[in-house]
């Protein structure tokens, strides 16, 4: 099992910054991808960012290229997403999830899930 827990949500002026935190505990977190995903228009959740376990590969939604940066420190056991030039439509809960088969973009492929921090963008 491994428990998450996000931080660092928040509200923000359009193009201000927010940096958001997800600390894991339980198993091993550096054997597990990870991503961020937030809900979206016709979807329960899309993927916004992932990272793989090591940290070599990144994938990030067209909407967010550019602009968020999603980074991990094994060590601490936590995984960062940090986000820039924010807009208002970047509002919304903002998901941290764990997989064990590596990464991928669908919601299925994650296996632990934390509660969520609120993202919120004033214009």
């Amino acid at each position: 099992q491994v428990q998450l827990v996000e931080s660092g949500g928040g509200l923000v002026q359009a193009g201000g910054s927010l940096r958001l935190s997800c600390s894991a505990s339980g198993r091993t977190f550096s054997s597990y991808a990870m991503g961020w995903f937030r809900p979206a228009p016709g979807k329960e959740r899309e993927l916004v960012a992932a990272i793989s376990w090591s940290g070599g590969n990144t994938y990030y939604a067209d909407s967010v290229k550019g602009r968020f940066t999603i980074s991990r420190d094994n060590a601490k056991n936590t995984v960062y997403l940090q986000m820039n030039s924010l807009k208002p439509e970047d509002t919304a809960v903002y998901y941290c999830a764990a997989s064990e088969g590596g990464v991928s973009s669908l919601v299925y492929g994650y296996d632990y899930w934390g509660q969520g921090t609120q993202v919120t963008v004033s214009s």
